[in-house]
């Protein structure tokens, strides 16, 4: 091919960034063909706070898969390696298809002492990336999740959680999360807040003593 582009429409941001995440997402699974009805013409990735329905154009909205949800859980953790370490707790729940096989996490990261939190939630792979999550508790305004990082086995999405979604959460009844799939339809799921303010504000179930990994307390962050 010499020096010629490969993709010789690819002049903006957008259609590199739509080319970097289908990499990330689809790494692991056999190539495909995109054909034009794929390359769906979104605009440039707006910052976050400008997110909107408008910006993606869902082609329809596929039927709710039941999961069944565990109880809430806190569970936190301690670095031996570091004398006087803070410990960083996480309140978390998943989801489960009924093969048993987990379909949704969703964890509020605390650390002991830090003035906010941050809420991450994995997805299976096959999500397009650029509208990230969107989340409501109860009927309230929507927040956009934007995705962070993408693994063979699922991607996470992940943002900082001020006092007033921790507020949201512990008050709320049900929290609904929809995600758009790499076929431009979008995927709602709800899952229940109401055991959510018991546990978060409660005891940890369990304490663990390990040695925490750098990537691991910045994922905490």
């Amino acid at each position: 091919m010499g020096n010629r582009p490969l993709y010789p429409s690819a002049r903006s941001a957008r259609y590199r960034f739509l080319v970097a995440g289908s990499l990330v997402v689809f790494l692991a699974t056999p190539v495909m063909r995109l054909d034009a009805q794929q390359l769906v013409p979104f605009g440039d990735v707006p910052a976050i706070e400008n997110f909107s329905e408008a910006e993606i154009a869902t082609r329809g909205r596929q039927p709710d898969r039941p999961l069944t949800y565990a109880p809430w859980r806190k569970v936190c953790f301690k670095a031996t390696q570091e004398a006087g370490s803070k410990l960083v707790c996480r309140t978390t729940i998943n989801g489960k298809w009924d093969t048993g096989q987990i379909a949704l996490r969703v964890d509020l990261i605390e650390r002991e002492g830090d003035p906010v939190a941050r809420l991450q939630m994995f997805v299976p792979p096959g999500s397009f990336l650029q509208p990230g999550i969107k989340l409501t508790v109860d009927q309230g305004s929507p927040l956009q999740i934007p995705y962070v990082i993408c693994l063979t086995n699922g991607c996470v999405a992940g943002s900082v959680a001020n006092a007033g979604l921790i507020h949201d959460l512990e008050s709320g009844q049900m929290l609904v999360l929809e995600t758009v799939n790499s076929n431009v339809v979008g995927v709602t799921t709800s899952l229940p807040l109401k055991e959510f303010a018991e546990v978060h504000q409660g005891a940890p179930a369990q304490v663990f003593e390990q040695r925490l990994e750098g990537d691991w307390e910045q994922l905490g962050r």
